[in-house]
């Protein structure tokens, strides 16, 4: 099984709108970046789980866990005109974008803000806190999995 963060503003689409959904899933639609669309492609297998990371806000940090529910597949948005994530060079029959479904999972005891994960030395190495990284989708080590879950209460 592979452990992933999967960032979104909250103002845009935050955790407990996830929990609000029918059946508590939801595409993750929007990704234009092709190394997450490779990842997701190649990588993400239906039963991973993944942090839920509330990025760009006041306090950014993971608010609890979620499960990949399908395989990747064509994001509808790439061919639609009216949608912010319209791309006019993807065809149908060659498609750029993919998404995945995610499934709420469970809450943390305690939100793992970003300042945590910072000061916590057992993290320092992890790709999402290198300077520079922005992609919405990283893969998450093993040990760093465990210790995280730690920090929000709950059993890895």
């Amino acid at each position: 099984m592979n452990h992933w963060i999967l960032k979104s503003e909250p103002d845009v689409f935050s955790f407990d709108d996830l929990k609000k959904r029918p059946k508590k899933t939801e595409p993750w639609n929007g990704v234009r970046n092709y190394q997450v669309r490779n990842m997701m492609r190649d990588q993400m297998r239906v039963g991973d789980l993944g942090f839920f990371y509330h990025s760009s806000c006041e306090v950014p940090g993971i608010a609890g866990l979620v499960k990949i529910a399908s395989e990747a597949r064509p994001d509808p948005a790439q061919f639609d005109p009216s949608s912010e994530y319209f791309d006019a060079g993807s065809k149908r029959e060659e498609p750029r974008w993919l998404l995945v479904d995610v499934k709420w999972e469970t809450d943390f005891n305690t939100f793992v803000t970003l300042d945590m994960l910072r000061a916590d030395p057992k993290l320092a190495d992890m790709l999402v806190l290198r300077r520079g990284n922005r992609l919405s989708i990283t893969p998450v080590d093993e040990k760093h999995w465990q210790r995280i879950c730690a920090l929000g209460g709950i059993k890895a």
